[in-house]
């Protein structure tokens, strides 16, 4: 069989195989945040944002905290504060080599989501990061998207997923836990003393 038949390599293949979007897919993209946007960021307490390194690296990673805890800057612009994590820095580092960023928010119990998609940089102006405080503690740096486009994603993949639907949660117990897991990829760690640091960190070091 010639394996190259099943490959897609030029968007005309893509066309052929999908079509083309409907009217309203095509005008529903903004340049700038809307009141329903703006609603929607204020209501949402996760978002996943996507970055890539200078060679085209990619990467997604997760942001959350209390609803709204995005600030909208102004209709073009957006401030995530990055709160403590890992130390690995995979998406600051990113925005340095390069700025391209896309973020999808999400809001508990609405199947729709929001697309947003532009330029970053990172500030560690305190003005700007002190509003954005918990328990006292101001973030030592945040992202600032200057927005490019944005909007409103249908709720099919959550429909088919059925995310927010209790009846098909698992039992966290089916699954080892974190460090349980983490021990079994790398050698030489204590499962036990991985699980303590780890729910140390959930309880003490969340901000």
């Amino acid at each position: 069989m010639d394996d190259t038949r099943l490959t897609i390599s030029e968007e005309d293949q893509l066309r052929a195989l999908y079509g083309e979007p409907g009217d309203l897919v095509r005008r529903k993209e903004l340049p700038t945040l809307d009141g329903h946007c703006r609603a929607f960021i204020a209501a949402s307490p996760f978002l996943v944002i996507a970055t890539a390194d200078a060679k085209g690296r990619a990467d997604a990673s997760p942001r959350g905290d209390g609803p709204g805890f995005v600030a909208i800057v102004d209709e073009r612009t957006l401030l995530i504060p990055d709160r403590p994590g890992n130390k690995r820095l995979d998406s600051l580092r990113n925005v340095l080599e390069n700025p391209n960023v896309g973020l999808i928010f999400f809001v508990p119990g609405m199947n729709e989501t929001l697309r947003v998609n532009g330029r970053a940089e990172l500030i560690t102006d305190r003005a700007l990061l002190e509003p954005l405080a918990v328990g006292g503690k101001v973030p030592l740096s945040g992202i600032v998207v200057r927005i490019e486009e944005a909007y409103l994603h249908c709720a099919k993949a959550l429909i088919r997923s059925k995310l927010w639907d209790p009846a098909v949660q698992i039992d966290r117990k089916t699954f080892p836990s974190l460090g349980r897991m983490i021990a079994d990829q790398i050698e030489g760690i204590d499962a036990d003393a991985a699980d303590a640091d780890i729910e140390d960190a959930y309880a003490k070091r969340l901000y």
